[in-house]
């Protein structure tokens, strides 16, 4: 089973997330800013993570280049899912190592293709 870590200091927007990825049959880990995701990231290896962009502690940015410089996250897909939807911001995700890009509101539907696109 996939497991996927998803960080977003919404709770109504990680409960989406969950909801959505665990009826697809995934298994779906939650934190509720970028520090907490990462100390979870730090205690078992998931194969996908998720991240908001905008969150309290650490945001997704720094969450992405904390986890690239771990030893099992160094190819592991790392999605934001944000309401940040500029070319420039899209491109510091990016210089990070972020894999992809899911602009808020999201479409269940999307958010599923892109996560079984990019694991």
């Amino acid at each position: 089973m996939t497991s996927i870590l998803a960080a977003d200091d919404s709770a109504s927007i990680r409960e989406m997330v969950q909801f959505t990825l665990e009826s697809a049959g995934f298994d779906v880990q939650c934190a509720e800013d970028g520090a907490k995701a990462l100390a979870i990231a730090q205690t078992r290896q998931f194969d996908l993570v998720i991240s908001d962009v905008n969150m309290p502690n650490l945001d997704g940015i720094g969450l992405t280049k904390a986890l690239r410089a771990l030893p099992g996250y160094q190819f592991t897909p790392i999605l934001i899912l944000t309401t940040e939807s500029s070319p420039e911001k899209k491109a510091e995700g990016k210089g990070a190592g972020a894999t992809g890009w899911i602009i808020k509101p999201f479409n269940p539907d999307t958010l599923l293709k892109t996560v079984n696109k990019v694991r």
